[in-house]
């Protein structure tokens, strides 16, 4: 241990010291707080802690190395100096601060998320003011930055006490004894740089313990680095021709036309009758597990108007969202394709002048706006909608769409809004601005299409009070009834409305309040509510298969008797057999394609994992692969993938 850390080095292996401590003890924290979820067999608790200490040995290694060379390095007659001690004070300052603040941070993330630090933690580092007002609502911030900034100074104050900053202070080390330690540690830092993935700490089936065994810092660290992911180089292929051959057999209906010889997925719906045009209202429900209605077993009775809905709309009773962000339920519902590997298209660069959903609205003559609570320039998308041909009305802090989008912004003025967190104005707020342009709208005497996002159901949980019997801030519970309240209000006051009759609600989920489980996919936590309210031309009816947030307007599209030129995949699903229900499930590694009780789930080290999933448990049970279903999973994400990254989902 000398060699490692010499007498000048004693407030480094204090450093050290100081950080292995901090993260054994998030360790236990999350070891503790997942106890029902993993395996208590000791060897899976000795391998979850050894992994984790080898991260976490990984990690310091990247901070120990500005530290040991300046030790090295600094002339041996000024150690001791002013200079020499308020470079050291501030640097271990500086370093304990950082370990002190990830590791608060950690654990606001894990109990919102159930993971350490991933793409997320990423978007939140970028999106500061968002994030800032949220932990200030959500948590008392002054408390917590008090208690980062005492706890930071009592880690300074005991290698202090012990005497430790003078013996690096007071030494008589030669160079060469510091040499040694200083290029063991950047051989250290350089086989986890170069050699060492995150993934690399992904050894168990249960996805808690491989949590568990991470470090947060250099999980972040890995999600910056990684934040796109190309399938061919990640994930298992096959040739692109066969795959593209396989995808149109899957897509299409034998009424459809469809190019076979391209590496395309262009062709022509055909419907018979009709067409009606009415207006369409998308109510994007932030966070909406179907867990939370009572028609799929919630007892708290926080959804009494959706519910009652469901017995006068068209209802998706197996409907499941692609991934676990709003930004990735927006990428399959306008783009209607499954879920590409690494951060949504919506967020990505070039995203702009594809095919999507606004673009069948736009051939049929319909306006096309985007309707958020909040800054739109959060998460991208602005950039997305405008640049897709939507019009824009959000609660705009300055942060303008380029010229180049031709997009008119409104913004929602101060005299609008009866109450505003973190995320954006009230529910209530937005619909009343929906109200508003779908009147300017009807005025004009030119069809709508509105795609409006809610945000009352996140965290801090609040809302205007005196509305519903649950006060504001409570919990999600609270969060979830005033929605429910927000949209009834919302329709009861549409109903009001000229236009009313000649308008079609569709409400549906952007994703699960939480994806957290043991398996690598949760199917579960992707099951979300859908319904089509006030379509004329269709009775009400319970739609029984399973299938995916990509076949909604699809399925909606048909419901008008729309022809038109596709690029989707997503198809109507009153035309799916038994043997061809599926949905798609994924996360930003994961790409997981479900049909019935079987799943196949796809991975970052070109990984096929094949389940027998269990409905009334959740369980996930390994089983042997089954070669077809393999096919079918590698060529829905891999043509998927090509067509973005070949730019064959723009328009032509």
């Amino acid at each position: 241990m000398k060699k490692l850390f010499p007498q000048r080095f004693s407030t480094l292996k204090s450093f050290v010291y100081t950080f292995l401590i901090l993260s054994f003890i998030i360790r236990i924290v999350f070891f503790i707080w997942s106890f029902s979820s993993i395996d208590l067999s000791i060897l899976h608790i000795l391998k979850t802690f050894i992994i984790g200490f080898l991260f976490d040995l990984g990690t310091i290694s990247f901070f120990v190395i500005p530290f040991a060379i300046y030790l090295l390095i600094f002339p041996k007659k000024f150690q001791g100096s002013l200079v020499d001690r308020v470079i050291i004070y501030f640097a271990y300052f500086i370093g304990v601060l950082i370990f002190v603040f990830s590791f608060f941070a950690e654990i606001t993330f894990w109990e919102e998320f159930k993971r350490r630090f991933n793409f997320i933690a990423v978007d939140y580092l970028i999106y500061t003011y968002e994030v800032v007002q949220n932990i200030n609502q959500s948590y008392p911030l002054p408390i917590l930055i008090s208690a980062v900034v005492i706890f930071t100074f009592i880690l300074i104050w005991i290698p202090k006490k012990l005497n430790i900053f003078e013996n690096t202070f007071k030494n008589n080390d030669s160079f060469s004894v510091k040499v040694i330690p200083t290029f063991i540690w950047i051989g250290i830092a350089i086989i986890y740089g170069f050699f060492i993935q995150n993934k690399n700490a992904e050894w168990s089936a249960n996805r808690y313990e491989n949590e568990i065994s991470k470090t947060g810092i250099y999980s972040f660290f890995a999600a910056f680095r990684n934040n796109e992911l190309k399938y061919d180089e990640f994930y298992i292929n096959q040739d692109i021709k066969d795959t593209f051959a396989l995808v149109k057999k899957m897509i299409s209906d034998s009424d459809d036309q469809i190019e076979s010889d391209k590496l395309n997925i262009q062709h022509k719906i055909s419907a018979n009758g009709p067409e009606i045009k009415p207006n369409v209202i998308l109510i994007f429900v932030e966070s909406l597990s179907a867990k939370f209605l009572n028609r799929f077993g919630n007892e708290n009775n926080l959804t009494p108007f959706l519910d009652s809905l469901a017995e006068k709309s068209i209802s998706f009773d197996q409907l499941y969202a692609t991934g676990t962000r709003t930004v990735r339920g927006m990428e399959a519902v306008t783009l209607s394709i499954p879920p590409t590997p690494g951060r949504s298209i919506v967020k990505r660069k070039n995203n702009t002048g594809l095919f999507t959903i606004g673009e069948v609205f736009k051939q049929k003559g319909y306006s096309r706006t985007f309707f958020y609570g909040g800054d739109g320039y959060f998460d991208n998308m602005n950039q997305f909608f405008g640049g897709n041909g939507f019009d824009i009305v959000d609660r705009g802090r300055g942060f303008l769409i380029g010229d180049h989008f031709n997009a008119k912004r409104t913004n929602i003025n101060d005299d609008e809004v009866q109450f505003e967190n973190a995320w954006g104005i009230s529910d209530e707020d937005i619909f009343n601005k929906v109200l508003q342009q779908a009147d300017l709208a009807y005025k004009n005497k030119k069809p709508f299409f509105n795609f409006v996002m809610t945000t009352s159901n996140h965290r801090p949980y609040t809302y205007p009070s005196q509305k519903i019997d649950i006060p504001s801030g409570t919990g999600r519970n609270g969060a979830i009834k005033y929605t429910d309240y927000a949209i009834a209000e919302f329709i009861k006051n549409s109903k009001k409305k000229p236009w009313f009759r000649n308008t079609v609600f569709v409400i549906m989920a952007d994703h699960c309040a939480s994806s957290a489980g043991k398996s690598e996919l949760d199917i579960a936590n992707y099951h979300i509510p859908a319904f089509i309210f006030n379509l004329s031309n269709t009775p009400p009816s319970i739609i029984d298969k399973q299938c995916s947030q990509i076949d909604v307007f699809p399925t909606l599209f048909a419901y008008l008797n729309w022809s038109y030129n596709s690029n989707f995949y997503g198809k109507d699903v009153n035309k799916f057999s038994k043997e061809n229900e599926r949905a798609f499930i994924g996360n930003y590694q994961k790409l997981g394609l479900l049909k019935g009780d079987h799943a196949m789930i796809l991975g970052t080290v070109k990984t096929d994992n094949f389940y027998q999933w269990n409905a009334t448990n959740n369980a996930m049970k390994k089983i042997k692969i089954e070669d077809d279903f393999l096919k079918e999973t590698i060529a829905y994400y891999q043509s998927a993938d090509y067509l973005f990254h070949h730019q064959l989902m723009k328009l032509k």
